[in-house]
C-alpha cells in the first residue's frame, strides 16, 4: 500500500502580506534606525583600506591579449573575457560592431531574509566594487561568480553562501534567473534569490539587517543600494491586487511574443582586434567617435573583499544615463509606458524595458525626430510631474562609474493609449508578474520596479 504523501501549498500566500509589512516599517529595523545608516556606512569605509587607479591595459595583471583574436583574457581562462561582436537585428536596420564582456557561467545574487519581532528583515552588505564612483554600496547578502564562490581566485570563502546552497540551505522564497546589461554582456545571467533563514545566522559588521521600507528609504539617496540589490528586490512578489488593467495579461503577452518574433537578428561573436569603428591606444579600447563606452583597466586594492588586490578591465561609458517610466493612470489604476527593447547581449534579443533607456549625450547630435523616442519628453519634465528621481549606479564589477538618473514621470494625453509601435501599457502587478519569470524584464525595468517594490516611490 502506497503511503500517504503530505502535499505543500503551490503558493506562498502569506509572502506578499509579509514584504508589505516589511515595506510599511520605514524609520527603523530590528538592529538599526535608518537615520544612522549613513554613519554605519561611512564606518565600514574608514574600517578598511579602498583603492581604485586607472593602469595601462598592458600593465593588466593576469590578462592578456589572445593571440590570434586580439580577446582580452584572464590566465586562468575563467572569470570573464572581453571579446567582440557583430551585430545587425534586422534585414531594414543597419548594423554595428562593438567589444562586450563575455562571462559563461551563472552567478548567485542572493538575499537572506528573517523575521525579527514579526517582521520580516533582509541581510545587505556593504560591498566595494571597483566601479562604483563612491566605492562602497549595499549588495545582497551573496554577490558572487560562480568563479567566486568556487574559489578559482584562491581567496577566501563567500560569507553566508551556505543559506543559498548546499543541503543546509535555508527556505527559498524567490529563485529566478534574471539577465544583465544586454548591450555590454553578452548572455550574462544570474540566479536572483530570496532565502529565508531557518535557524541563527552569525552577524558580521559588515552585514546590516534591514526592513524592505529602510531599503525604499535608502533607495532615494544616490548611490546607496546597488543594481545587484535592486533586482532581487524587483523580484519579489510585493504588489497587491489591482481592480484591471487596459490590457488583459493574455493581451500583453500576446503583444510581447508578436514583439520579439519580428526580429530577425544576426549576432556574430568577432575577434576584438580589428573591430570596424573601434581604435585601441595605451589606455583605453574606443569607438573612434568616443561616443557609447570605452574599455579601460584598473588597479584595485580592497581589504574587505575575498581577495586583497588584483587588475581587471572594466567598461567605462561615457556619459550618464537616463532610465524612465512614463505614467499615465487609466481607468484610476497607475500605468507604465513599457518598451520592447532589442539589445546584442539579451539571449531572446528583445526584453521589457523601461520607456527611455539612453544616454543622452550620445543622440544630442541627431534632430529630434531620430533621438529616441519621448526621450525630449523626459528630459523637458517640470519637477511637479516628476514622481521619482534619483541616481542609481550599474554593475560596479564590470562597469567603471556607469550611472544613471532613473526617473517616473508623469503624463497624460500626450501618450495615447494606444501608444506607437514597440511600446505598451502595462500595471505594476502586470511588471511584478512578469519579474517572477526571468527573459521578461531587463535589468533597467527591474530598478524601477524594486523602486515600487520597496516603497521610494509611490504611483497611486
Amino acid at each position: 500500500m502506497t503511503a500517504a504523501v503530505a502535499l505543500r501549498p503551490r503558493v506562498d500566500g502569506t509572502l506578499p502580506e509579509r514584504l508589505r509589512r516589511s515595506a510599511a516599517q520605514t524609520a527603523a529595523g530590528h538592529t538599526m534606525r535608518t537615520a544612522d545608516f549613513p554613519d554605519w556606512l561611512a564606518g565600514r569605509a574608514r574600517a578598511h583600506r579602498f583603492r581604485v587607479d586607472r593602469i595601462a591595459l598592458d600593465d593588466l595583471d593576469g590578462w592578456s591579449f589572445a593571440p590570434g583574436t586580439g580577446n582580452l583574457v584572464h590566465r586562468t581562462g575563467r572569470f570573464f573575457s572581453v571579446e567582440g561582436l557583430s551585430v545587425r537585428l534586422g534585414e531594414d536596420t543597419g548594423g554595428w560592431q562593438q567589444p562586450i564582456i563575455r562571462q559563461p557561467e551563472v552567478g548567485i545574487l542572493g538575499i537572506l531574509a528573517k523575521e525579527f519581532d514579526g517582521v520580516l528583515h533582509f541581510l545587505l552588505q556593504a560591498k566595494m566594487e571597483p566601479g562604483n564612483r563612491n566605492l562602497l554600496q549595499l549588495s545582497p547578502t551573496v554577490q558572487a561568480t560562480f568563479s567566486n564562490y568556487t574559489g578559482v581566485h584562491r581567496g577566501a570563502g563567500v560569507r553566508y553562501l551556505e543559506h543559498f546552497a548546499g543541503p543546509d540551505r535555508g527556505r527559498v522564497l524567490t529563485d529566478v534567473l534574471q539577465s544583465e546589461h544586454g548591450a555590454w554582456f553578452y548572455r550574462k545571467f544570474n540566479r536572483n534569490m530570496l532565502v529565508e533563514a531557518t535557524g541563527e545566522v552569525a552577524p558580521h559588521e559588515d552585514f546590516c539587517w534591514l526592513t524592505l521600507g529602510q531599503i525604499g528609504e535608502l533607495l532615494r539617496a544616490d548611490n546607496v543600494v546597488n543594481m545587484d540589490s535592486r533586482t532581487v528586490i524587483a523580484c519579489l512578489p510585493v504588489a497587491g491586487p489591482e481592480p484591471g488593467a487596459l490590457n488583459s495579461d493574455a493581451e500583453l503577452q500576446s503583444w510581447f511574443t508578436v514583439e520579439r518574433s519580428r526580429w530577425s537578428p544576426v549576432i556574430e561573436r568577432r575577434p576584438l582586434s580589428g573591430l570596424a569603428g573601434w581604435d585601441r591606444d595605451r589606455d583605453s579600447i574606443r569607438r573612434a567617435d568616443d561616443r557609447f563606452f570605452r574599455v579601460v583597466a584598473v588597479a584595485v586594492e580592497a581589504s574587505s573583499r575575498e581577495v586583497a588586490g588584483w587588475t581587471q578591465p572594466l567598461i567605462e561609458p561615457t556619459g550618464t544615463g537616463v532610465t524612465a517610466f512614463l505614467v499615465r493612470e487609466i481607468g484610476g489604476v497607475p500605468h507604465l509606458l513599457v518598451q520592447a527593447k532589442a539589445e546584442a547581449g539579451f539571449l531572446d534579443t528583445v526584453e521589457l524595458a523601461p520607456t527611455v533607456q539612453c544616454d543622452p549625450a550620445n543622440w544630442a547630435h541627431l534632430p529630434a525626430g531620430q533621438r529616441p523616442a519621448f526621450l525630449d519628453l523626459v528630459l523637458a519634465a517640470p519637477p511637479e510631474r516628476i514622481r521619482y528621481q534619483t541616481l542609481h549606479s550599474e554593475e560596479g564589477g564590470r562597469f567603471l562609474h556607469a550611472e544613471s538618473r532613473y526617473l517616473f514621470v508623469d503624463v497624460a494625453d500626450e501618450v495615447p493609449m494606444r501608444p506607437p509601435a514597440g511600446f505598451q501599457w502595462a500595471t505594476p502587478g502586470q511588471l511584478g508578474a512578469l519579474a517572477g519569470h526571468g527573459h521578461y524584464l531587463n535589468v533597467q525595468a527591474r530598478t524601477l520596479l524594486s523602486i515600487l517594490n520597496a516603497g521610494a516611490a509611490r504611483l497611486g
